[in-house]
């Protein structure tokens, strides 16, 4: 394609030299530039983009984009200038491709918990429907019978990676995409370039203020994905659908109020909702209620545990039941879908109490999660809980799961979740302080264990029969990062190793 008919396809264009190329390729780093690129300079928040440019010319790339008007360019070297150039990769990859996401019914899922468990059970019950479906999420991609890791740590992928797993599906012959959209990715406009059809919400809680720097800022993110819905490329007869979950106050009265061709509303207990269950009942082998809709009522029956998860499950019929999956198609798929890789993940060793992985990383979804473990246990057991707060992140969280723990766990082991380059010591001790003023004392009620796998361990050394050991925070994560570096983990292995009566050694023992 001509850089001069690719640049026009994308959305704030301020200018562009006379000079034209082909052009085969797109990316914003110039370490992966080959004759054919263009250069897309992105300004970050530590390396500006505009000044790898002379790195990506001299690998052979035919055009750059980018937003600062530059003197200094070859003038054989066509020039794109724009308002938002991480806005433009993605449009730019989408061009290149042919707008995948135009050919493909196309669903999005946001909030602050639960957003991988529903993405995968939208995208189950599309299949046991019949439909043809991919899915992207933050720990993989689906095209077809093949499943990607999408990456070391939760986020959206590179909006190129985006394009091109949806071009992988189009070429797959699917008809339908289910898409994790997560506030990052959002901001940083890396599904700019997909034209969704289908807006859901699970919730919006606090989280991620360290990077978005106010609550309204976070939510705004969020709701980019439901403003979208209107601007975007309508394809013939796919209405424009959002759906809203009337249970949670953070999310409903904001994102009503953003135009769609319709809204569908889930919850329980409140008259605005469309779909609702009733007859809900918790056992340790899942979740059983009756789903009452304007398209007839169905049982469900879900391996899933956890009131967190019965809100999951709804808003996954809801937009099954809005993209005209039968209500018994919509139960199969559910009855199909037997978990994601460490969401509530149980471990077993053949111990005689319960074990248990969870990616709960925020206040509210350690809540969650730790009163879905108190409804495994019941009055009998006992709830241990291990967990960290990551470096350069979110301060505030460091109190508010320090207090929800004090709340809702027996015991506490408070250790090491990616601490990145601030103090292991300084993180677990704002956390410890929170269950001090809660009334609880160190060496009984909480400890802290700076090494994570001998926090795994001494927490299930604690456990009795009919107990509860939940180490939360990592989930399927494969890394953990100190300093600026990764090394290799998964709770996983380290709970099964715990259980085994070892401690997994693959952290840095020099920062612990």
């Amino acid at each position: 394609m001509r850089f001069s008919e690719l640049l026009p396809l994308i959305p704030g264009v301020l200018g562009r030299t006379d000079v034209d190329a082909d052009v085969m390729s797109v990316t914003a780093d110039s370490r992966r530039v080959i004759p054919g690129s263009v250069f897309v300079a992105i300004p970050g928040l530590t390396r500006d983009g505009h000044d790898f440019i002379p790195q990506a010319v001299a690998a052979g790339a035919a055009a750059v984009v980018g937003e600062r008007r530059l003197a200094d360019l070859p003038s054989t070297l066509p020039y794109g200038l724009v308002a938002n150039a991480a806005q433009a990769f993605g449009w730019l990859a989408a061009g290149l491709l042919g707008f995948p996401s135009r050919k493909l019914t196309l669903i999005g899922v946001t909030g602050t918990d639960g957003k991988t468990t529903t993405t995968n059970l939208i995208h189950m019950i599309l299949r046991a429907a019949g439909h043809s479906a991919g899915m992207i999420s933050t720990v993989n991609a689906q095209i077809g019978a093949r499943s990607l890791d999408t990456g070391l740590h939760t986020t959206t992928p590179p909006a190129d990676e985006i394009q091109g797993y949806l071009a992988e599906m189009v070429v797959d012959s699917d008809t339908h995409a289910v898409v994790e959209a997560t506030s990052h990715g959002l901001a940083q406009h890396r599904l700019a370039g997909c034209d969704f059809d289908v807006a859901v919400v699970t919730n919006i809680t606090h989280e991620h203020l360290d990077y978005h720097g106010t609550w309204e800022a976070y939510r705004e993110a969020k709701a980019g994905l439901f403003r979208g819905l209107f601007s975007s490329y309508h394809k013939p007869d796919v209405p424009k659908i959002s759906v809203l979950n009337a249970d949670d106050s953070g999310s409903y009265d904001y994102l009503r109020h953003i135009p769609a061709d319709w809204q569908v509303v889930y919850g329980l207990d409140v008259e605005e909702a469309d779909v609702t269950a009733v007859n809900i009942r918790h056992a340790p082998s899942g979740i059983q209620f009756t789903v009452l809709s304007p398209w007839g009522q169905v049982e469900i029956n879900s391996s899933l545990v956890g009131a967190f998860n019965g809100s999951n499950i709804l808003a996954a019929t809801t937009t099954g039941l809005a993209l005209g999956v039968t209500p018994e198609q919509v139960a199969a798929g559910i009855s199909a879908f037997k978990g994601v890789p460490g969401r509530m993940e149980r471990i077993t060793e053949d111990q005689n109490f319960t074990a248990i992985v969870d990616f709960a990383h925020t206040p509210n979804a350690l809540q969650r999660a730790l009163e879905a473990a108190r409804e495994l246990v019941g009055i009998q057991g006992r709830v241990i809980v291990v967990f960290g707060c990551a470096g350069l992140r979110d301060r505030e969280k460091r109190r508010l799961m320090g207090e929800v723990a004090a709340v809702r766990a027996d015991i506490t082991v408070i250790t090491a979740e990616d601490p990145r380059t601030e103090s292991l010591d300084a993180i677990m001790a704002e956390t410890a302080q929170a269950l001090k003023l809660a009334g609880k004392v160190e060496g009984r009620d909480f400890f802290r264990v700076p090494d994570r796998g001998k926090a795994l361990l001494h927490a299930v050394s604690l456990a009795r029969p009919g107990d509860l050991v939940m180490a939360c925070g990592k989930g399927h994560e494969q890394s953990m990062c100190f300093g600026e570096v990764e090394y290799p983990w998964d709770d996983r292995e380290a709970m099964r190793k715990a259980l085994q009566g070892e401690s997994l050694a693959t952290l840095p023992t020099a920062v612990l």
